[in-house]
């Protein structure tokens, strides 16, 4: 790309960089890196009255002065600054006409809503693009992504049926008295589930209309940096071009590579809505997906088993871990550990039908076999990023997981493409941290804001989680175990629940893990993380008064230490 002083030759080339021998070199490298052509005009060299022609025109004192296609941009700052925005980039292209949009967003999960309603209220003119290719099953949903169609939300509607199935076996220990034949409708619970899903469904799409927003249907492919090819499921094609782009794809479930897992298994993405009740099944994998799965399932009186091939929860804290292992083997739930699939075979057509899962040791040359009615996949996911058409927009994958290297600012290498969620290269993979990322996002592109994404609470605790054994002095461990109050009545998990927190000595005893396994594990957790953001100590933490009687007075009263091995029962409230 050649450049020129557009003053000067105004019709001839498109950059003109004039400035002082004392040139600010980031803007030259900057060109460089780019490699744009640029003419170079030395303001000693034009004249006085040339330099205050120049003044009048721009109102700038400071030197470099840079001009685009007769445009002017300013001085240095202000070049890096439009280099960081995608303006520049947009200029040296030639691009003066006008976009379809000031903003496409690409995926319409919890991240990407949230960044576009947020660019719309900006006043911002702004499209999402949002499709669900179905599963080899033939599942598909509605608009809002996996956390509200196929994860969290369906996840904790369920694991609620499963808790009421203990509350009834509570029941009768407290007086209620009532016919032994109760038994578990799965239809009845998947219909009010997905209900109340479509309902949230219909409401995103109302939301983005009330604001503006276009929504469209139809899967989008980069064809050029600017320009997407939007396919809607009757295979129809439509161009559209924008400013800006952010990449909110999210994430599907993985496959296992063995002969019949696409054909025979199914994954998260299809059990929720599963119009069948799944009967004996076999979990495979030692996610948190996996064992949420598996523990609802056996909640509702199903037989379960989880195929581990290592260890259950691989980067979580080992010790919750496997205390949270023991507490679903207490309630029913078989773990076939140190084993892997190696194929699965239909022995009988159904819903559900039979089938023969044949699996290897990973320590031996044992081979098993067992039989099923359903086999459920959780080994992973993989990010929703390779047919996009990124290689053609010049955007930068790890070609090793699909994920996006992006800057602190949610920038990818291209500057006017941006990306949040769970595509991203070495980044939380939570629901609340993409919406808070897609508004903040929203707001530093259009609102003037400098804020970003502050996960630093959680940060600490998944920082010493890899890093425990090393900086084991310097750290004390405070833990407990409890018997909840409504547990005591119907004599069930004595001191199974379990509390920890991880103090760091060096830094006033400040808290920076924070550990629970007992009921209502969210809520407790949520209130503790708003204490850890705000740098909450130990000692702060014992002078604290509890809320009696209630699971969380727990952390208290923790007195303990995990080096000390004293006894950390409890005998009453």
């Amino acid at each position: 790309m050649k450049c020129s002083n557009v003053w000067t030759m105004l019709c001839a080339f498109d950059v003109g960089l004039i400035f002082l021998p004392y040139l600010c070199f980031q803007v030259k490298d900057l060109f460089k890196e780019l490699k744009v052509e640029c003419n170079v005009v030395e303001l000693d060299l034009m004249g006085k009255t040339c330099i205050e022609m120049l003044l009048e025109m721009t109102g700038q004192k400071t030197v470099p002065n840079v001009f685009i296609n007769k445009k002017h941009i300013g001085g240095c700052d202000k070049t890096l600054q439009a280099h960081k925005d995608g303006s520049l980039q947009q200029l040296l292209n030639g691009d003066n006409e006008d976009y379809d949009y000031d903003l496409i967003v690409i995926g319409g999960g919890s991240g990407g809503l949230a960044c576009s309603k947020e660019a719309a209220i900006l006043g911002k003119k702004v499209m999402v693009l949002d499709y669900v290719v179905p599963t080899p099953k033939g599942t598909t949903w509605g608009l809002g992504g996996t956390c509200v169609n196929v994860g969290c939300i369906p996840k904790k509607l369920m694991h609620q049926t499963a808790l009421l199935a203990t509350a009834m076996q509570d029941a009768r220990k407290f007086g209620w008295e009532f016919d032994e034949t109760v038994k578990h409708n799965w239809d009845t619970m998947k219909t009010a589930v997905n209900n109340y899903i479509g309902s949230l469904n219909w409401g995103y799409r109302v939301s983005l209309r009330d604001k503006n927003v276009n929504y469209v249907n139809a899967y989008a492919e980069f064809v050029e940096p600017h320009k997407i090819k939007a396919t809607n499921k009757r295979g129809k094609e439509t161009f559209y071009t924008g400013a800006k782009f952010v990449l909110a794809t999210g994430e599907r479930p993985r496959y296992l590579g063995v002969p019949g897992d696409k054909e025979y298994c199914i994954t998260s993405d299809d059990l929720f809505s599963l119009p069948y009740c799944p009967g004996k099944t076999l979990v495979i994998g030692a996610s948190y997906v996996a064992l949420e799965c598996g523990g609802f399932l056996a909640g509702l009186g199903l037989d379960v088993t989880v195929m581990v091939r290592s260890i259950l929860l691989r980067g979580f804290d080992q010790d919750m871990a496997n205390r949270a292992g023991e507490h679903m083997e207490g309630h029913g739930v078989k773990f076939l550990r140190k084993y892997v699939p190696t194929k699965i075979e239909e022995l009988e057509a159904g819903t559900p039908g039979r089938l023969k899962v044949t699996a290897k040791s990973t320590e031996t040359d044992e081979i098993i076999e067992g039989e099923y009615n359903t086999v459920l996949i959780a080994v992973g996911r993989d990010a929703c990023t390779d047919k996009l058409g990124l290689d053609k927009a010049g955007v930068k994958v790890n070609p090793k997981n699909g994920k996006i290297p992006v800057n602190d600012e949610e920038q990818t290498n291209v500057p006017h493409i941006y990306a949040i969620g769970d595509i991203l290269e070495g980044k939380w993979e939570l629901t609340p941290v993409a919406i808070q990322a897609g508004k903040l996002l929203a707001r530093r592109l259009y609102g003037g804001s400098t804020v970003k994404v502050s996960t630093t609470h959680k940060v600490s605790e998944r920082s010493l989680t890899f890093t425990f054994m090393c900086f084991w002095s310097h750290v004390q461990v405070y833990h407990s175990l409890f018997w909840p109050l409504e547990f005591t009545v119907p004599g069930r998990d004595n001191n199974k629940c379990y509390s920890k927190i991880i103090c760091n000595k060096l830094d006033n005893d400040r808290v920076i893990g924070f550990h629970y396994l007992g009921p209502n594990a969210g809520e407790v957790t949520q209130g503790f993380g708003a204490a850890m953001k705000c740098g909450v100590t130990k000692e702060q933490l014992d002078t604290t008064i509890g809320i009696h009687p209630t699971c969380a007075e727990v952390f208290t009263t923790l007195e303990v230490t995990k080096s000390s091995g004293g006894d950390i029962t409890q005998s009453g409230c």
